[in-house]
């Protein structure tokens, strides 16, 4: 047994020695973990009192940091470039542009227009009269919202490191390009009957409705009958000139039997006068009632009924201005002398009509109304600030409500009223409508063109910025692209014409083919303003 024991003893001696030492080696690694935070502050300090001991403990420049130029150059905070490169701090490095100043006539700095050279192409382009005219049209059109002559903007330029620099900041640029252009006040308008094609049609003398031949929607011809009155009136008046006519012949049969007798002195000189007296007054009595039916529209041929016996006589005047072709069935629906038709006075659609047979009527009484739809009229209202604006003779293009047609006509009259309610001025126009399409009452949209242009300059509305006091675009350098040339982007002061959602006409200050910034044109913008609020250049030069 104790022999056993003595075999075992040395074993139990060597495993807890492993223990011990396994339970150190623990131990020591436990700690060298506890302390590697404290070890790795001490070597960022170390790391940092070594840059600082090289670099003259400065902290490096931030935009260093995003630049893709040499880490170790000199950075200009003030306008974002190498210092040795920076030609805001270092003028010699590119001079800047002969300075001319505030343009008068086109109300921008630095006029490309009256000073060719400035613009940013390859080659100046030559004046041309012609778009000085255009431009001079074009900012007397409508008062334009003026650049400040104080404006200094024009005097910076913002310079990149690189292209890919600029890039990188989110610039993009575009053409400016030629196109056409619409300038124009827009109204609300309405299509209207032509009022002076318009015609009420009455009846001349009061009476029953005899006899209706139009109806509504029916086209009719000047002088095409549209019904037949039955108006004692004009009975009357028919028996008034059967009665003058009679006593006319009677006289005149008696004058011609005394004439002899008074040559013979068979009958005194006086007897005579005295027949030619009462002659007189009977033809003064048939031209009376002559006149009378003319006023009721009805025509009399004098003359010939004259000529006729008086059986005769009767059945002329009995339908006496009732066109031929109806007066037969007349005759053999009624004997009655008392008959007045109604005429169409102009040639037209019959749009109304009042009247049905047997109706009692009066001369006040609207009878039909005949419209003309030929020609109709495109009454539209503007603003009265607008109206100052407007000429004869301007044109004007409408769109119906409804229909994708456009029409197309020009202002024929300007009302000197302004609406006490609406504030605005009416204008006319006639529209012709040969295709009868056109509907009375409809209304639409207008728009009065004040100036129209074919190769206006344009660029993308982003592209123009205000900065408190002038309209400015960012033009880029012509020698952009070229090797070692700063990369730079010029303000250019501009007049701003039309504006649409997408585009902007700039009427001066731009030139057709130079690059303007479009995308981060603002940011430019704000970078300018930022450097002129600031203390000036801080490079080291």
């Amino acid at each position: 047994m104790s022999q056993e024991n003595g075999g075992l003893e040395p074993n139990r001696e060597v495993e807890t020695t492993n223990a011990i030492v396994n339970n150190r080696k623990l131990g020591v690694m436990a700690s060298m973990l506890r302390a590697l935070p404290t070890l790795f502050v001490l070597a960022a300090l170390g790391g940092l009192a070594a840059y600082g001991h090289f670099n003259g403990w400065r902290i490096p420049k931030t935009s260093s940091l995003f630049s893709d130029v040499d880490a170790e150059a000199e950075w200009c905070e003030e306008h974002g470039v190498p210092e040795e490169s920076c030609i805001e701090c270092i003028p010699s490095i590119l001079p800047p542009e002969q300075d001319h100043g505030w343009c008068k006539l086109h109300g921008v700095h630095q006029c490309p227009h009256c000073h060719p050279q400035v613009a940013q192409l390859k080659e100046a382009p030559e004046p041309q009269e012609a778009k000085i005219q255009y431009i001079s049209v074009a900012l007397g059109t409508k008062e334009r919202q003026e650049n400040n002559l104080g404006c200094n903007l024009y005097q910076s330029r913002v310079q990149f490191s690189s292209i890919d620099a600029v890039r990188k900041a989110g610039i993009d640029v575009e053409l400016a390009v030629t196109q056409p252009i619409i300038e124009s006040v827009s109204a609300n308008g309405e299509l209207t009957y032509d009022a002076t094609r318009v015609a009420h049609v009455s009846t001349r003398a009061s009476g029953n409705v005899f006899l209706v031949e139009r109806k509504v929607g029916d086209l009719v011809n000047q002088g095409d009958l549209l019904a037949i009155v039955d108006s004692s009136d004009v009975g009357d008046a028919k028996s008034s000139l059967l009665d003058a006519l009679a006593q006319a012949d009677y006289q005149a049969k008696t004058v011609a039997r005394l004439s002899p007798l008074a040559k013979s002195q068979a009958v005194s000189g006086a007897r005579l006068l005295e027949e030619e007296s009462l002659l007189e007054q009977a033809r003064i009595q048939v031209n009376r009632s002559t006149q009378a039916l003319e006023n009721l529209g009805i025509s009399v041929e004098l003359s010939r009924l004259q000529t006729m016996q008086e059986d005769e006589r009767w059945d002329a005047v009995r339908f006496l201005g009732v066109p031929e072709d109806v007066r037969d069935s007349l005759a053999k629906q009624t004997s009655s002398n008392n008959l007045i038709p109604v005429f169409a006075p102009i040639a037209g659609v019959v749009t109304e009509r009042h009247i049905v047979q047997g109706e009692v009527v009066s001369s006040s009484d609207t009878l039909f109304e005949v419209v003309d739809t030929s020609v109709l009229w495109l009454r539209m209202r503007v603003a009265l600030e607008d109206a100052k604006h407007l000429q004869l003779g301007q044109p004007v293009k409408f769109c119906p409500d409804g229909s994708k047609d456009r029409i197309d006509s020009s202002i024929d009259w300007i009302s000197t009223n302004v609406d006490s309610s609406t504030r605005t001025v009416e204008i006319r126009c006639e529209v012709p409508n040969r295709s009868q399409n056109l509907r009375n009452q409809t209304f639409g949209k207008g728009e009065i063109v004040l100036r129209q242009a074919e190769d206006a300059v344009v660029v993308p509305s982003e592209a123009v910025q205000w900065d408190g006091s002038c309209f400015v675009v960012f033009v880029r350098d012509k020698d952009y692209f070229k090797d070692g040339h700063p990369k730079l982007f010029h303000p250019r002061s501009v007049r701003p014409g039309v504006v649409s959602d997408e585009n902007t006409e700039v009427i001066a200050g731009l030139i057709p083919g130079e690059v303007v910034v479009t995308k981060g044109s603002s940011v430019l913008r704000s970078q300018i303003l930022k450097n002129n609020l600031g203390a000036g250049c801080t490079c080291g030069h």
